[in-house]
């Protein structure tokens, strides 16, 4: 299969202070681990920035505005006690959306299979008006109303596998019964949302919160007994992946205790089930993780699945 990678430079220029857990040595640690010998037919694309049109899809103006005035013309300004700006962060925000955007283009017109977005800052904590847990846009709500305006599909699935519940996703989801969301996170944790009763307008939301200390049994079997059915009886025309590796047992920001090989094989599932179901049509964007070595090879699992699946 063909897979590309869409990154950008402007993504590591995104500063978030000393200490900040969301650094650029995140993205460095995963491009790492994708120059190995093992992914030369990789194919690496320079992630294009996203315009106005395909934001405001999704972000109100005034948000937009807001964000973009907010940029300090040297060192880090905060939006909130996690989320920080610094002088390149509108061009990386930009690029990060609108290699989601361009990867949808580039598995439409056929230039490839699927396709992984790596890039910063993430984007499923992003709501529609509101910028929080590093996210400044929601990078794939904005992917997917593209794929609905400008290649005509309809029905959009996102499969977030991230450790914390993708409350931006959710929010830009929830009225819209043809767009769904499907999460597995742990609960209790940031942001404090993603309850199973939390089901959007027409239980297009599918939340599926794990306990502290989980692992890869408990995964594996809510993916196979309750994501994957869900998925496929849902028919979407495109897949996204929320691709979040901060479930990782050597995570320091939560507790859940999974493993590289249990991200292959999710992504593997949900590619299966993509192939079945709407052509193989899938993108995935890099949302958390924080270890950088567990990072990097779990990243590598990932990409690894949608070469060979």
């Amino acid at each position: 299969m063909s897979t590309f990678l869409f990154t950008h430079d402007a993504c590591l220029r995104h500063e978030t202070g000393r200490g900040h857990p969301e650094n650029p040595d995140r993205l460095r640690a995963v491009l790492q681990a994708l120059e190995a010998e093992e992914f030369r037919e990789l194919q690496w694309r320079e992630a294009p920035q996203a315009s106005r049109d395909q934001l405001t899809r999704v972000h109100p103006e005034s948000y937009i505005e807001r964000i973009f005035a907010a940029l300090p013309d040297e060192g880090v300004g905060f939006l909130d006690g996690d989320t920080t700006l610094s002088p390149d962060s509108g061009e990386a925000a930009l690029r990060a959306a609108g290699a989601a955007c361009a990867a949808v283009d580039a598995v439409m017109i056929g230039d490839a299979d699927n396709a992984f977005c790596a890039v910063r800052p993430p984007g499923h904590h992003a709501e529609p008006a509101q910028a929080m847990g590093f996210c400044l846009f929601s990078n794939i709500a904005v992917a997917a109303q593209h794929a609905r305006v400008f290649h005509g599909l309809h029905r959009i699935a996102v499969v977030d596998f991230d450790v914390h519940h993708g409350n931006g996703t959710q929010a830009a989801f929830w009225d819209d019964p043809d767009l769904l969301l499907i999460s597995t996170h742990q609960m209790p944790l940031y942001p404090g949302t993603g309850a199973a009763s939390e089901r959007g307008i027409a239980s297009n939301i599918l939340n599926i919160p794990l306990p502290t200390g989980a692992g890869s049994e408990e995964f594996r079997e809510a993916f196979s007994n309750i994501v994957l059915p869900r998925l496929s009886s849902f028919a979407p025309d495109f897949v996204f992946i929320s691709a979040g590796f901060d479930a990782h047992e050597a995570d320091p920001l939560a507790g859940l205790k999974l493993h590289e090989d249990d991200f292959g094989w999710a992504t593997e599932q949900t590619v299966e089930a993509a192939q079945h179901g709407c052509g193989g049509r899938v993108v995935s964007l890099l949302e958390g993780g924080y270890d950088l070595r567990a990072l990097g090879s779990s990243a590598a699992a990932h990409v690894r699945a949608l070469m060979q699946t």
